[in-house]
């Protein structure tokens, strides 16, 4: 039986001349019949109509006579997205739909660009939809009485919800869900009672959650962590759109693929071509992995290409909002033809006039590629049409294994984060600053997450006494002593410290960012405190697509005038080198593979025909049952060559542990280089490689012990700690306006983790950060795994006279920071290239002044 609600939107795709998918019919049945679950379908095909139009429809049903007139009706949906750049055209297009079927409803946003009034205003009057980031949801529970704000809340929809997953924005998420899925099965929102097992029964669930989500490799798993472990399998619903969203991919190719490339020394070279992309499309996003590249494309083409001046545009996380808004609009306006962007335009933005995308360089992942493409064509039945740029000739062959990937559907698991305890303290505090918990109550929440499934009483216990007493180390420090125990309830009575707690909620962590500011007045964006601090007064650097002069820094501000100077430092961010997938890099070697054998499948290897002839002339093209060391030596000393081709995460772990293992059997000195292709090994002394496979090299015996004595694990897990402190309210960042600088911050997140390491070994947070150092920076499983696949592989070991077209490549990465020296280093790679094209013997070119040799990495 079609319900009435059914009928309005069946009426309302008529009136535009749409159909219903499959999918979104489908989805409007799972959301009638009361499940949560999981959508899955691809950018532009109507996924937001998808879940929006059923959750109306339901409420036509609900009311039939007078849904157009009812008002006050609280909040009945929240939309949560992890982009504030999405609630734009995701709130117009609700809106729209409200207006059309004449529902008197309010569609609002609140992120961190929501004016203060506006803010204020949402206190006073919910809508009936709210778009919010998981950061503003937790603002929300700070607040006194919140189970007001939810008491009449229909659904919660994660939208891409595959960017959250496996992130602590996406722990947020789920603890927040978890808070209302109770507050839902309240009788009375507020009321404080005693433990009740069946009050966290879902049986009877009136709350549903759902979720969007683009196509990634544990689909099934995704949406076990959103839901918790508490939703009844009958009430679970996973809607899959089943639609073929063609791509179209065309690799842009060098008219000369240099046999000896490193990396990004092509990228520019393409401008041109690049550039004749552009003139023949409508309106073109150039993507760009790095804030730094997307800077360096937006000037070198304005400084080639003038004619763009005023149609052209740039948009990055770093830039002032009012400036993204305004390129956004633009966007929509058909009024700019081409903008160089990163990330912050990757997600579910529909931009209909864009019907191009250029991506510069890898993008390291199928999925983000894919993303990527989906923002050309960006509306069902579209074609996306994207083009990559290699910035070095071997990166082609990461083009030709994109294009493989997607043919076989092979896409990225996001793994989700579990026992993230610094972010279970804020929750704990954003709770005990509002209206407060019962310790019993929140265990059993908490426990119904996927991310704290396996949390143990004692561990929680641990987390309670360390927000009221400062645990075992930090009881005697009052601004620690942040929770009180009154009745049974935690709470927060300091108003200092509430604010304070308040200004800190999230688990973004960065470089404190410092404002940029015109002398004469207005804001362009941030920089990390990091490269301004190295900013002289007279110095020019380009931001924001200007040249700018620096004149002084004032009260976390840098003062800037307009530049005419062309030439000026790139502010350069922390975190800007992605590596490669564990997905990209299997497809990789499969191509890899297909070249060994002969095949020349798709232009990128033909174009690379070249290069990989020298290869296997100088050494060997391994299969996939091979695994490659070179060897060849050197005025520098001994060099070992070794290609995992599993990321430069991977092969920074597996160089340093096969470093330590070598000097077992020898005392040696090593310094260590890598990309995302291979490592190098190089020492002084001839390296007893032979001898060093017979015992074991590569063996996951005791690795978790070896990877503790090859590298510095007590450093990595004190950088980790500063994050860990952050989160969990360890350290006090500023008040708008005023941040802690980031040296005074990173002295006392070290001085914290020296005392715990001494007083408290076992610190929960101190532990943590060993298993997240493991985990993010060394990614321990992908190398265990790469351990295990060289193990069961032939070893082929070549010793050449010079370094090959692999080797070249890392030989120069690390080149640029191992010398001063008057010359550039493109000079310095050409002057070696030349020397290898021409010569039989090589050495590294001698530098024309030169001073000691520093080492690439710490020695053992």
């Amino acid at each position: 039986m079609v319900t009435k609600g059914q009928l309005i939107i069946q009426q309302w795709f008529k009136s535009k001349a749409w159909q219903q998918f499959a999918f979104q019919l489908e989805m409007e049945d799972a959301y009638l019949s009361g499940c949560s679950g999981l959508l899955n379908a691809p950018t532009g095909s109507g996924k937001t109509f998808a879940m929006f139009l059923p959750f109306l429809a339901e409420y036509i049903n609900r009311y039939p006579d007078d849904y157009k007139t009812r008002q006050n009706n609280g909040l009945l949906m929240l939309w949560i997205t992890p982009l504030r750049a999405l609630t734009n055209d995701i709130r117009k297009a609700m809106q729209q739909v409200c207006n059309d079927l004449e529902l008197p409803w309010t569609i609002a946003t609140r992120t961190g660009d929501t004016p203060a009034a506006e803010k204020q205003a949402l206190r006073k009057k919910l809508p009936e939809v709210l778009l919010t980031t998981p950061e503003s949801l937790h603002l929300m529970l700070a607040q006194k009485e919140y189970p007001k704000l939810f008491k009449s809340l229909q659904v919660v929809v994660i939208d891409e919800w595959h960017e959250l997953l496996g992130t602590k924005r996406g722990v947020q998420v789920e603890l927040g869900l978890s808070k209302l899925k109770v507050l839902s099965l309240e009788p009375e929102a507020g009321s404080q009672k005693a433990d009740n097992d069946s009050r966290l029964s879902t049986q009877n669930l009136g709350l549903k959650i759902w979720g969007i989500s683009a196509t990634i490799g544990n689909l099934e798993q995704a949406a076990e962590v959103l839901l918790g472990n508490d939703m009844p399998a009958s009430r679970v619903k996973m809607v899959r759109a089943n639609l073929e969203k063609k791509i179209v991919i065309e690799s842009v190719i060098p008219e000369n693929v240099e046999t000896y490339s490193w990396a990004g020394h092509i990228g520019l070279t393409l401008l041109p071509q690049v550039m004749d992309i552009v003139a023949k499309s409508k309106t073109t996003l150039i993507f760009t992995n790095t804030r730094s590249q997307s800077e360096i494309w937006y000037h070198a083409i304005l400084d080639k290409y003038p004619e763009y001046a005023g149609i052209m545009a740039m948009h990055h996380g770093s830039l002032d909002n009012e400036l993204r808004n305004w390129v956004e609009q633009a966007l929509h306006a058909e009024a700019l033809k081409v903008v160089v962007c990163t990330s912050s335009l990757d997600l579910g933005v529909d931009f209909r006039p864009v019907d191009t995308v250029v991506q510069i360089g890898s993008p390291k992942g199928v999925a983000r590629f894919m993303q990527r493409a989906g923002r050309s064509g960006h509306h069902p039945g579209a074609v996306s049409k994207a083009y990559f740029v290699p910035t070095h000739s071997l990166e082609l062959l990461e083009g030709a294994a994109l294009k493989q990937a997607l043919k076989n559907g092979i896409y990225e698991s996001r793994d989700p984060i579990l026992l993230a305890l610094d972010v279970l303290i804020q929750y704990m505090v954003t709770l005990a600053v509002s209206d407060g918990f019962r310790a019993n109550e929140l265990f059993k929440e908490v426990k119904t997450t996927y991310a704290f499934a396996d949390l143990k009483r004692t561990e929680f216990n641990e987390l309670l006494d360390f927000i009221t007493n400062g645990g075992k180390t930090l009881a005697q420090y009052d601004e620690f002593l942040k929770v009180e125990l009154e009745n049974g309830i935690y709470k927060v009575n300091n108003r200092r410290v509430a604010m304070r707690h308040r200004l800190s909620i999230g688990t973004i962590t960065s470089d404190v960012s410092i404002r940029i500011r015109w002398l004469s007045g207005g804001s362009l964006g941030t920089i990390e405190e990091s490269f301004v601090s190295k900013l002289k007064p007279g110095d020019n650097f380009w931001f924001a697509g200007r040249s700018l002069e620096f004149v002084r820094f004032k009260e976390m501000s840098a003062y800037v005038q307009k530049s005419n100077k062309k030439k000026g430092l790139i502010p350069s961010w922390m975190g800007g080198r992605m590596p490669l997938s564990s997905q990209l890099s299997a497809v990789l070697r499969d191509k890899l593979d297909e070249v060994a054998r002969g095949e020349e499948n798709g232009v990128e290897v033909k174009a690379l025909k070249p290069l990989f002839a020298i290869q296997a002339a100088e050494s060997h093209l391994p299969r996939n049952n091979e695994f490659l060391i070179e060897s060849f030596e050197s005025r520098d000393g001994h060099h070992l060559f070794f290609y995992p081709f599993e990321g430069r995460l991977v092969h920074e772990g597996m160089a340093s542990l096969l470093a330590y293992r070598i000097s077992k059997i020898k005392t040696a000195s090593f310094s260590i280089a890598m990309n995302d292709y291979g490592f190098e090994l190089l020492t002084d002394d001839e390296i007893l490689l032979q001898e060093a496979l017979t015992k074991d090299l590569f063996s996951i015996d005791n690795l978790l012990e070896d990877i503790q004595h090859s590298l510095n694990a007590n450093e990595m897990a004190r950088r980790r700690f500063r994050d860990i402190a952050h989160i969990g309210g360890l350290i006090f960042t500023g008040y708008p306006g005023q941040p802690v600088k980031s040296r005074h911050l990173q002295a006392n997140s070290s001085l914290l983790f020296d005392v715990f390491s001494e007083y408290e070994p076992n610190n929960l947070l101190v532990r943590q950060a060993y298993n997240e150092a493991l985990a993010f920076q060394l990614e321990e499983f992908r190398l265990r795994a790469a351990l295990q696949r060289i193990g069961k592989q032939k070893i082929i070991i070549k010793h050449t006279v010079k370094p090959t077209p692999f080797a070249f490549p890392i030989l120069v990465d690390s080149l640029g920071r191992e010398r001063f020296t008057t010359e550039s280093l493109e000079e310095r790679v050409a002057k070696m290239a030349g020397q290898y094209n021409q010569d039989t013997t090589w050495e590294t070119p001698k530098p024309a002044k030169e001073k000691p040799v520093k080492k690439r990495r710490p020695s053992f």
